[in-house]
């Protein structure tokens, strides 16, 4: 403390504005960091998603066709088979695709540890400035 009531009020604004300074530079440093790291596991859960939904493509048609072929077998018109079939998976997949977009618009992409660590910082600036 001793060293602090030798300097002037510039010197000590100063050293405020360089360390105010170098804590923004080191949180858009870390919001970076925190950003890279999400991307790439977007990046990488993205691309097993893909090569998931290509091989299950094949799948899928070859179901589709056993699922037509089996209530043609039943008795039923190929035309009506094909409808049935349709309708079902049809709504299969809306309600599919909804529960994803549910999902994403409750996955959180914000860079929770900068934030938090950014209401330290005005916490701390709010006691320098005491």
């Amino acid at each position: 403390m001793a060293e602090t009531k030798d300097k002037s009020l510039g010197e000590l604004f100063g050293d405020l504005m360089r360390e105010t300074s170098n804590l923004v530079r080191q949180e858009v440093q870390l919001a970076k960091t925190e950003m890279t790291q999400k991307a790439a596991i977007v990046g990488k859960s993205l691309g097993l998603a893909i090569a998931g939904a290509l091989l299950g493509l094949g799948a899928f048609g070859a179901f589709v066709a056993t699922l037509i072929l089996l209530l043609i077998k039943f008795g039923l018109d190929e035309w009506l088979a094909a409808l049935i079939v349709t309708v079902v998976l049809g709504g299969v997949a809306a309600a599919l695709a909804l529960a994803g977009i549910g999902a994403i618009k409750k996955a959180s992409l914000a860079p929770k540890q900068t934030i938090e660590t950014l209401k330290e910082d005005v916490q701390w600036a709010k006691e320098q400035a005491k």
